[in-house]
C-alpha cells in the first residue's frame, strides 16, 4: 500500500510521461512496481521495462503484474540489472523514470548513473524525482537526519537544480525542475521533479 504523498508523486510522474508523449518507458529502480503497474494500464503506452537490482523487489513487482489484465501485462518486461552500467538493450526508449532513486546511490555512483542514463541510454526524456530536504522540517525530520536510513543524501531545491542543470549542460539535454507533493510557501513540496528533454529529440 502506498502513502498519500507517494500517490501524489506517482500521479505527477504519470502526468509528465503523458505530457512527453512517450510510448516506450523504462523505470530505472522500479522497486516493487508501483509505477510500472500504472504505466502498463496507461493509454498510449506500448512498452514498459522495469530495471531493479534487488531480486526480492523484482519478484514482488512480477507478482503484482500477474494481477493485471493480459493486455496490460503483455506490455511489461522486468530485468535485474544495475542502473550505473550502460546496457545496449536499454537504448531507444522515449522516456526513462527514476522515482525516488538517486538518493539511494552512493555519491560516487552519481557520475556513473549520469553516463549510463544520459550518455549511453539517451532516452528522449528523463524524469527524476527525489526528496526535497527543504521540506524536512514540515515532516518533523531533525536537521542532522534524513527521512530514510537508506538515503545517502537529500538535496534541497537549489542543490537539486544545480545538479540537474549540470547534467543537462554536459549531456545535451534541457532540464525543468519543479515542486511536487505539496507547495509550502517557504519550503516547496515534499518531493521535487526534474524533467530532462534531449535537445535533438
Amino acid at each position: 500500500m502506498t502513502t498519500a504523498l507517494h500517490e501524489e508523486r506517482l500521479a505527477a510522474v504519470l502526468a509528465a510521461v503523458a505530457q512527453a508523449g512517450a510510448r516506450t518507458v523504462i523505470d530505472l529502480g522500479c522497486g516493487e512496481g508501483d509505477l510500472i503497474v500504472r504505466l502498463a494500464q496507461m493509454p498510449g503506452i506500448a512498452r514498459v521495462t522495469g530495471i531493479e537490482i534487488a531480486m526480492d523487489r523484482l519478484r514482488a513487482a512480477e507478482a503484482r503484474l500477474g494481477a493485471l489484465p493480459e493486455a496490460a501485462r503483455g506490455k511489461v518486461q522486468l530485468a535485474c540489472a544495475s542502473l550505473t552500467h550502460g546496457h545496449p538493450a536499454l537504448r531507444g526508449y522515449d522516456c526513462a523514470c527514476l522515482v525516488e532513486v538517486i538518493e539511494h546511490l552512493p555519491p560516487g555512483d552519481m557520475n556513473r548513473l549520469e553516463r549510463a542514463v544520459f550518455a549511453w541510454m539517451r532516452p528522449a526524456h528523463v524524469i527524476v524525482t527525489t526528496p526535497n530536504a527543504d521540506y524536512n522540517p514540515v515532516l518533523g525530520v531533525p536537521p542532522a537526519r534524513m527521512r530514510h536510513p537508506e538515503h545517502y543524501f537529500e538535496w534541497g531545491r537549489a542543490r537539486f537544480a544545480r545538479w540537474a542543470g549540470g547534467v543537462a549542460a554536459r549531456t545535451g539535454y534541457e532540464a525543468a525542475c519543479r515542486d511536487i507533493c505539496g507547495a509550502h510557501p517557504a519550503f516547496g513540496g515534499a518531493s521535487q521533479m526534474a524533467v530532462f528533454t534531449r535537445l535533438d529529440a
